[in-house]
């Protein structure tokens, strides 16, 4: 697989395991009342998918200079870390 078509999946999968956890945390992570007053004060959907993106490319590049290289998943897998933890600490603001 040539690199440039490498690099074009490896930032699929990094946004896509942002948006997901941001969403997963939004749908699963607060309470009932929290969701209720959120989307009143407009931190919804699009706020905790892109907080999601942004612990994802976290994660992945942290992985990246500690040199844990040897496979993709194991880069994939510290963006959900990455992700799930700075969508955690956003949370608890």
């Amino acid at each position: 697989m040539p690199i440039v078509t490498s690099a074009i999946l490896n930032l699929i999968v990094v946004l896509a395991i942002g948006i997901a956890v941001g969403l997963l945390f939004n749908r699963f992570g607060i309470s009932w009342l929290r969701r209720k007053t959120a989307g009143a004060t407009g931190v919804g959907d699009s706020t905790y998918a892109l907080v999601g993106i942004a612990g994802s490319f976290i994660g992945y590049h942290v992985a990246v200079i500690l040199g844990l290289l040897p496979t993709p998943l194991t880069l994939f897998l510290a963006a959900i870390v990455g992700a799930v933890l700075t969508v955690w600490l956003w949370q608890k603001r």
